[in-house]
Protein backbone atom coordinates (compact mmCIF):
# COMPACT_ATOMS: atom_id res chain seq x y z
CA UNK A 1 0.00 0.00 0.00
CA UNK A 2 1.40 3.42 -0.98
CA UNK A 3 0.88 6.72 0.85
CA UNK A 4 1.45 10.36 0.02
CA UNK A 5 4.31 12.33 1.53
CA UNK A 6 3.36 13.90 4.84
CA UNK A 7 1.74 17.31 4.39
CA UNK A 8 1.60 17.08 0.61
CA UNK A 9 -2.17 16.82 0.42
CA UNK A 10 -2.77 19.51 3.01
CA UNK A 11 -0.26 21.87 1.37
CA UNK A 12 -1.89 21.44 -1.99
CA UNK A 13 -5.31 22.12 -0.57
CA UNK A 14 -4.04 25.21 1.23
CA UNK A 15 -2.51 26.53 -1.98
CA UNK A 16 -5.72 25.96 -3.88
CA UNK A 17 -7.68 27.67 -1.11
CA UNK A 18 -5.27 30.63 -1.18
CA UNK A 19 -5.62 30.95 -4.97
CA UNK A 20 -9.39 30.85 -4.61
CA UNK A 21 -9.29 33.67 -2.05
CA UNK A 22 -7.02 35.82 -4.24
CA UNK A 23 -9.21 35.15 -7.28
CA UNK A 24 -12.36 36.12 -5.38
CA UNK A 25 -10.78 39.33 -4.09
CA UNK A 26 -9.50 40.20 -7.57
CA UNK A 27 -12.90 39.67 -9.16
CA UNK A 28 -14.66 41.73 -6.48
CA UNK A 29 -12.23 44.64 -6.58
CA UNK A 30 -12.11 44.68 -10.38
CA UNK A 31 -15.91 44.71 -10.62
CA UNK A 32 -16.17 47.66 -8.20
CA UNK A 33 -13.32 49.48 -9.96
CA UNK A 34 -15.02 49.05 -13.35
CA UNK A 35 -18.23 50.55 -12.00
CA UNK A 36 -16.33 53.45 -10.39
CA UNK A 37 -14.28 54.15 -13.53
CA UNK A 38 -17.39 54.13 -15.70
CA UNK A 39 -19.12 56.55 -13.35
CA UNK A 40 -16.14 58.90 -13.33
CA UNK A 41 -15.80 58.72 -17.12
CA UNK A 42 -19.42 59.79 -17.49
CA UNK A 43 -19.00 62.54 -14.89
CA UNK A 44 -15.94 64.03 -16.62
CA UNK A 45 -17.65 63.78 -20.00
CA UNK A 46 -20.45 65.88 -18.52
CA UNK A 47 -17.92 68.32 -17.03
CA UNK A 48 -16.23 68.84 -20.39
CA UNK A 49 -19.62 69.49 -21.99
CA UNK A 50 -20.35 72.12 -19.35
CA UNK A 51 -16.94 73.73 -19.89
CA UNK A 52 -17.46 73.86 -23.65
CA UNK A 53 -20.90 75.40 -23.06
CA UNK A 54 -19.37 78.11 -20.86
CA UNK A 55 -16.67 78.73 -23.47
CA UNK A 56 -19.23 79.11 -26.24
CA UNK A 57 -21.35 81.47 -24.13
CA UNK A 58 -18.29 83.58 -23.35
CA UNK A 59 -17.36 83.75 -27.05
CA UNK A 60 -20.87 84.86 -27.97
CA UNK A 61 -20.72 87.62 -25.36
CA UNK A 62 -17.21 88.53 -26.49
CA UNK A 63 -18.48 88.95 -30.05
CA UNK A 64 -21.33 91.12 -28.84
CA UNK A 65 -19.00 93.42 -26.92
CA UNK A 66 -16.57 93.48 -29.85
CA UNK A 67 -19.36 94.60 -32.19
CA UNK A 68 -20.26 97.34 -29.73
CA UNK A 69 -16.64 98.46 -29.53
CA UNK A 70 -16.41 98.57 -33.33
CA UNK A 71 -19.57 100.68 -33.51
CA UNK A 72 -18.22 103.06 -30.90
CA UNK A 73 -14.93 103.36 -32.80
CA UNK A 74 -16.81 104.20 -35.98
CA UNK A 75 -18.73 106.92 -34.16
CA UNK A 76 -15.50 108.33 -32.73
CA UNK A 77 -13.83 108.35 -36.13
CA UNK A 78 -16.81 110.00 -37.80
CA UNK A 79 -17.17 112.78 -35.22
CA UNK A 80 -13.41 113.35 -35.13
CA UNK A 81 -13.21 113.74 -38.90
CA UNK A 82 -16.09 116.22 -38.87
CA UNK A 83 -14.49 118.15 -36.03
CA UNK A 84 -11.09 118.32 -37.75
CA UNK A 85 -12.71 119.39 -41.00
CA UNK A 86 -14.67 122.17 -39.27
CA UNK A 87 -11.59 123.26 -37.33
CA UNK A 88 -9.49 123.39 -40.53
CA UNK A 89 -12.15 125.56 -42.20
CA UNK A 90 -12.25 127.77 -39.09
CA UNK A 91 -15.93 127.07 -38.56
CA UNK A 92 -15.71 127.53 -34.82
CA UNK A 93 -19.39 127.05 -34.04
CA UNK A 94 -19.57 123.82 -36.02
CA UNK A 95 -16.27 122.59 -34.56
CA UNK A 96 -17.58 123.21 -31.04
CA UNK A 97 -20.78 121.44 -31.99
CA UNK A 98 -18.93 118.26 -32.94
CA UNK A 99 -16.49 118.48 -30.05
CA UNK A 100 -19.31 118.61 -27.51
CA UNK A 101 -20.66 115.42 -29.02
CA UNK A 102 -17.52 113.37 -28.52
CA UNK A 103 -18.23 110.32 -26.45
CA UNK A 104 -17.05 110.41 -22.83
CA UNK A 105 -14.48 107.68 -23.49
CA UNK A 106 -13.15 109.56 -26.51
CA UNK A 107 -12.66 112.99 -24.93
CA UNK A 108 -9.58 112.11 -22.82
CA UNK A 109 -7.83 110.78 -25.92
CA UNK A 110 -8.60 113.98 -27.85
CA UNK A 111 -7.36 116.14 -24.98
CA UNK A 112 -4.18 114.07 -24.70
CA UNK A 113 -3.62 114.32 -28.45
CA UNK A 114 -4.17 118.09 -28.50
CA UNK A 115 -1.70 118.43 -25.62
CA UNK A 116 1.02 116.96 -27.84
CA UNK A 117 0.55 119.94 -30.24
CA UNK A 118 0.22 117.78 -33.36
CA UNK A 119 0.43 120.76 -35.77
CA UNK A 120 3.86 121.70 -34.45
CA UNK A 121 5.28 118.49 -33.00
CA UNK A 122 6.40 116.00 -35.66
CA UNK A 123 6.65 113.28 -33.01
CA UNK A 124 3.04 113.66 -31.92
CA UNK A 125 0.66 110.73 -32.50
CA UNK A 126 -1.07 110.92 -35.86
CA UNK A 127 -4.56 110.76 -34.33
CA UNK A 128 -6.14 110.46 -30.87
CA UNK A 129 -6.74 106.82 -31.67
CA UNK A 130 -2.98 106.22 -31.51
CA UNK A 131 -2.67 107.59 -27.96
CA UNK A 132 -2.66 105.38 -24.87
CA UNK A 133 -5.59 107.43 -23.58
CA UNK A 134 -7.91 105.95 -26.19
CA UNK A 135 -9.44 102.97 -24.43
CA UNK A 136 -12.81 101.34 -24.96
CA UNK A 137 -14.45 99.55 -22.05
CA UNK A 138 -16.38 97.43 -24.54
CA UNK A 139 -13.13 96.32 -26.18
CA UNK A 140 -11.60 95.44 -22.82
CA UNK A 141 -14.70 93.44 -21.89
CA UNK A 142 -14.57 91.62 -25.21
CA UNK A 143 -10.93 90.68 -24.63
CA UNK A 144 -11.70 89.55 -21.08
CA UNK A 145 -14.50 87.30 -22.29
CA UNK A 146 -12.35 85.92 -25.08
CA UNK A 147 -9.66 85.06 -22.52
CA UNK A 148 -12.33 83.41 -20.37
CA UNK A 149 -13.51 81.39 -23.36
CA UNK A 150 -9.95 80.23 -23.98
CA UNK A 151 -9.56 79.21 -20.34
CA UNK A 152 -12.84 77.28 -20.39
CA UNK A 153 -11.79 75.52 -23.59
CA UNK A 154 -8.57 74.46 -21.88
CA UNK A 155 -10.61 73.12 -18.95
CA UNK A 156 -12.82 71.20 -21.38
CA UNK A 157 -9.76 69.67 -23.04
CA UNK A 158 -8.41 68.56 -19.67
CA UNK A 159 -11.76 67.05 -18.77
CA UNK A 160 -11.85 65.13 -22.05
CA UNK A 161 -8.46 63.66 -21.22
CA UNK A 162 -9.66 62.75 -17.72
CA UNK A 163 -12.71 60.97 -19.12
CA UNK A 164 -10.47 59.14 -21.60
CA UNK A 165 -8.15 58.03 -18.80
CA UNK A 166 -11.05 56.62 -16.83
CA UNK A 167 -12.29 54.75 -19.91
CA UNK A 168 -8.81 53.26 -20.29
CA UNK A 169 -9.00 52.16 -16.66
CA UNK A 170 -12.28 50.40 -17.45
CA UNK A 171 -10.38 48.45 -20.09
CA UNK A 172 -7.56 47.60 -17.67
CA UNK A 173 -9.89 46.53 -14.88
CA UNK A 174 -11.88 44.47 -17.38
CA UNK A 175 -8.64 42.76 -18.39
CA UNK A 176 -7.88 41.99 -14.75
CA UNK A 177 -11.43 40.67 -14.37
CA UNK A 178 -10.89 38.46 -17.41
CA UNK A 179 -7.66 36.99 -16.03
CA UNK A 180 -9.23 36.45 -12.64
CA UNK A 181 -12.27 34.76 -14.15
CA UNK A 182 -10.37 32.52 -16.55
CA UNK A 183 -8.01 31.42 -13.78
CA UNK A 184 -10.93 29.66 -12.10
CA UNK A 185 -11.37 27.52 -15.21
CA UNK A 186 -7.79 26.29 -15.34
CA UNK A 187 -7.08 22.98 -13.63
CA UNK A 188 -3.28 23.16 -13.65
CA UNK A 189 -2.27 24.86 -10.38
CA UNK A 190 0.89 26.44 -11.82
CA UNK A 191 -0.85 27.84 -14.89
CA UNK A 192 -3.71 29.04 -12.72
CA UNK A 193 -1.32 30.87 -10.41
CA UNK A 194 0.46 32.51 -13.36
CA UNK A 195 -2.77 33.72 -14.96
CA UNK A 196 -4.03 34.99 -11.62
CA UNK A 197 -0.70 36.73 -11.02
CA UNK A 198 -1.01 38.57 -14.34
CA UNK A 199 -4.49 39.68 -13.37
CA UNK A 200 -3.23 40.93 -10.00
CA UNK A 201 -0.41 42.91 -11.61
CA UNK A 202 -2.83 44.57 -14.05
CA UNK A 203 -5.29 45.31 -11.24
CA UNK A 204 -2.70 46.78 -8.88
CA UNK A 205 -1.12 48.85 -11.66
CA UNK A 206 -4.49 50.26 -12.70
CA UNK A 207 -5.42 50.99 -9.06
CA UNK A 208 -2.13 52.84 -8.53
CA UNK A 209 -2.74 54.89 -11.68
CA UNK A 210 -6.37 55.69 -10.97
CA UNK A 211 -5.44 56.87 -7.48
CA UNK A 212 -3.73 59.87 -9.12
CA UNK A 213 -6.87 60.94 -10.99
CA UNK A 214 -9.13 63.82 -9.91
CA UNK A 215 -12.62 62.88 -8.75
CA UNK A 216 -15.93 64.37 -9.79
CA UNK A 217 -18.94 63.65 -7.56
CA UNK A 218 -22.48 65.00 -7.73
CA UNK A 219 -24.89 64.46 -4.86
Amino acid sequence: MTSSAPGTGDGGRRRVAWVDVVSTVLLSVAAVAIAWSGYQASRWTGEQAKAFSRANAARVESTRWSDLANSQSEIDVATFIQWVDSYARKETVLADFYRKRFREEFRPAVEAWIATRPLLNPDAPLTPFATPAYRLAARAESERLEAKAGAESAVASRNIQRATNYVLCVVLFSSALFFGGISTRIGNPTARAVILGIGCVVLLGALAWIATFPISISI
